[in-house]
């Protein structure tokens, strides 16, 4: 169960978001199961940052994610107890997981509801498990609702993976990893998956 954390201040985000930036946008270290800052609820976004210091973030945080690499980011997995992720995948053809493309995008206080009945099952990885994965049944389709960079509210619904990546980060703000809610007998390295996929 995700602990609930004192909210975190403005001066006190925007000194830890100093700290992270130090010399600009740069790949950040990804904090792995067992930092306190992923099992705690993230602090929602209320403008905590600048403009130009929240775009520096965001850039820091889709840097971090490509360089891993991955298909999603949330501020916790960097040590930032923020409600913010980012997300992009350029998906893959053929591809039983529905894994259509994601453009990149922010998303600052996201939450998700499933859409209809339909589940699906998969393995799922994360960066802040490193080399494992496990089979996780998520909805098949969910209605996400987060705010842009710009404050304004989206609702956007998806499908197949998008929808698992959109869940799968909205999960982490909440304090929540994806070994909370996988088959644990599935949980396999990267190694041994690779190997029976060959």
């Amino acid at each position: 169960m995700a602990e609930q954390q004192e909210h975190l201040t403005s001066k006190e985000v925007r000194k830890q978001v100093g700290r992270l930036l130090r010399s600009g946008p740069k790949v950040l270290p990804i904090v792995q199961a067992g930092d306190p800052v992923l099992r705690a609820v993230a602090t929602p976004y209320d403008g905590q940052l600048s403009d130009a210091l929240l775009a520096e973030l965001v850039e820091a945080m889709r840097l971090t994610m490509l360089d891993a690499p991955g298909v999603g980011l949330a501020a916790p997995q960097i040590g930032l107890g923020l409600a913010l992720a980012v997300a992009a995948d350029e998906g893959e053809d053929d591809d039983p997981r529905e894994r259509t493309p994601l453009p990149f995008r922010l998303l600052v206080n996201p939450r998700y509801e499933a859409v209809g009945d339909e589940t699906e099952s998969f393995y799922e990885g994360c960066l802040s498990v490193e080399g494992y994965q496990a089979v996780v049944e998520r909805p098949r389709t969910v209605r996400a609702t987060f705010e842009d960079a710009a404050g304004r509210t989206v609702v956007e619904e998806h499908t197949g993976w998008p929808a698992r990546i959109l869940a799968h980060e909205s999960d982490h703000l909440d304090g929540r990893l994806y070994v909370d809610l996988a088959d644990m007998r599935s949980l396999a390295s990267n190694d041994s998956l690779a190997e029976m996929e060959d």
